[in-house]
């Protein structure tokens, strides 16, 4: 069995509503797994985990990012494997979502509904750090 955990690294993705200004956060639909989770992905063979970060939003929701602060890395079990995802607060771009193999739909949503939406209750303790995050860089 192997125990190295696989690493990964994303975001928390938002940006200010183009409709009244509201904080809204993105979420990502993988119909792999037909989950709702923020934008992430393994990082490649040496790759700096904020740069896999940003490239990984960028490949799976159409929008470049700018790091904002770091959020709490997760540690879970995925397929056998430890996995530990590293996150950031990351600010949207413009940008176009294209759907692909990976993520078919994304959803810009109010705070308090991405975390009714999201799959996994860790991923909605990563929506309450950004808000927390957003709030102290006021």
């Amino acid at each position: 069995m192997n125990d190295t955990p696989v690493l990964a690294a994303g975001c928390v993705l938002w940006r200010r509503s183009p409709v009244d200004g509201d904080l809204e956060v993105c979420l990502v639909h993988r119909p792999k797994y037909d989950d709702w989770s923020h934008p992430k992905g393994k990082l490649k063979r040496d790759e700096d985990a904020a740069d896999g970060a940003l490239r990984e939003v960028a490949e799976e929701t159409g929008y470049p990012a700018a790091l904002g602060s770091e959020l709490s890395t997760v540690h879970y079990y995925a397929n056998g494997r430890p996995k530990e995802v590293r996150y950031w607060a990351g600010e949207a771009g413009e940008g176009h979502f294209t759907p692909n193999h990976e993520v078919d739909r994304i959803l810009w949503l109010p705070p308090s509904q991405a975390r009714e939406r999201l799959t996994q209750p860790r991923d909605a303790e990563l929506v309450n750090e950004l808000l927390t995050s957003l709030h102290n860089t006021q």
